[in-house]
């Protein structure tokens, strides 16, 4: 009976911790990522400000984004939103993106929603300098669980990391073709 009691008790422990994972985190553990891909491209920052804001050149250069629908034919403007399918470090889903902040040829910025709930933030920064344009691409997220937490640390950002990489040299080899 002891040994019965002694294992109720240590299952009981175990699913109890392992609850915890799943528990949203407060908004004071802000657990949050930034990956940052910065590349040189020689073409102007107009050039590629236009091309990267607009949304249907996505999948040619982001291989995460599988296909755009809405507002996609033009640099997008403040406000504006469009839905993009997406494959991010092997889950696929959709997101909803609206633009935050739009300095064109400097600065343009979107928040993302997924369900309803927050999922990210992509900002590209764009500096002229005498080769061309120094673009800088920074997705933010946030940890929404200590699992997630816990499971970034290990294993996405890594992977998300190396996607973001692939996606700028492949936007550099595309704009810098003859």
């Amino acid at each position: 009976m002891r040994t019965l009691l002694r294992a109720i008790v240590t299952v009981a422990c175990v699913a109890a911790a392992l609850g915890v994972l799943f528990v949203p985190l407060p908004g004071a553990f802000n657990l949050s990522t930034s990956i940052v891909t910065v590349m040189p491209i020689a073409r102007s920052s107009t050039a590629v400000f236009d091309y990267v804001t607009t949304l249907a050149h996505w999948p040619a250069w982001h291989p995460s984004s599988l296909s755009v629908t809405g507002a996609i034919d033009h640099p997008l403007d403040l406000g504006e939103r469009t839905t993009e399918e997406f494959r991010v470090a092997g889950r696929r889903g959709h997101v909803v993106w609206t633009v935050v902040e739009r300095r064109r040829p400097e600065k343009w910025t979107i928040d993302g929603m997924i369900e309803g709930r927050p999922a990210g933030t992509v900002s590209y920064a764009l500096t002229s300098d005498a080769d061309g344009t120094q673009f800088e691409r920074t997705f933010t997220y946030r940890s929404p669980t200590l699992w997630f937490a816990l499971l970034n640390a290990v294993l996405l950002r890594a992977k998300i990391q190396a996607e973001s990489d692939e996606a700028v040299e492949r936007l550099k080899r595309v704009l810098e073709q003859p």
